[in-house]
């Protein structure tokens, strides 16, 4: 997909030419807090004047001394070519995010393996399921072949084992997702579960669950915005 470099007062930002085609995890750039809006840190009450200057915070937006904005953390759900300035709060979300797009989108564009049941069905299939590297699409593999629409995932839930009353570790072994058929109303279920033979890598199943679990919280947000 083709993308074009932009300018906008927050930044330099890589973007797809179209909208369509921009990362369902994304967010748009927040509007600033106008100047004359914000006499006073947002944080910390300081008053603005010559020498203490407003800085505006590229992830929420809102007015900040320099005391209180001055951490620059790469932001790459806005697009951003280059770390910007964000609060204090805005700061750690984004570096938290940071693990995700770092490590964890990388385990689900790497992919797993897993026996999918479709809908009522009483037969499940084996195949490796990834996410597209424009990050668009839940591409399924096996016999058959799927392309599931990330923003038409409506729900996903993690099955886990190993939990016990009195507290204990769990392991994740599959997932129940939901989706929306593009042109209709229609839902459809499917249900993931990591296999029990030795082809199958339980661990690497465990992970990629976990990383579609950090994937579904962002896309819940995106929506949210």
């Amino acid at each position: 997909d083709a993308k074009k470099l932009v300018r906008s007062p927050s930044g330099l930002r890589m973007v797809p030419e179209h909208r369509a085609a921009r990362s369902p995890f994304g967010l748009d750039e927040p509007p600033w807090v106008p100047d004359k809006e914000c006499p006073r840190c947002m944080q910390c009450d300081t008053k603005f004047d010559f020498i203490t200057r407003k800085h505006h915070c590229r992830r929420c937006g809102k007015c900040f001394c320099d005391k209180c904005c001055s951490k620059k953390v790469p932001l790459p759900r806005m697009c951003f070519v280059d770390p910007v300035r964000q609060c204090a709060e805005c700061a750690l979300v984004s570096q938290k995010e940071t693990e995700f797009y770092d490590k964890q989108l990388k385990v689900l564009m790497n992919g797993a393996t897993f026996f999918v049941t479709l809908g009522t069905s009483d037969k499940s299939e084996l195949m490796v399921c990834r996410l597209s590297n424009n990050q668009r699409y839940l591409v399924l593999d096996g016999d058959s072949h799927y392309e599931i629409e990330i923003v038409q995932i409506s729900t996903v839930q993690i099955l886990t084992e190993g939990f016990t009353p009195g507290g204990g570790n769990t392991r994740a072994i599959g997932m129940i997702l939901q989706y929306k058929v593009p042109g209709s109303e229609e839902v459809t279920q499917m249900k993931f579960i990591a296999g029990e033979d030795f082809s199958c890598n339980k661990k690497l199943s465990a992970a990629w669950l976990a990383a579609m679990h950090k994937a579904t919280k962002l896309l819940y947000e995106s929506r949210d915005q």
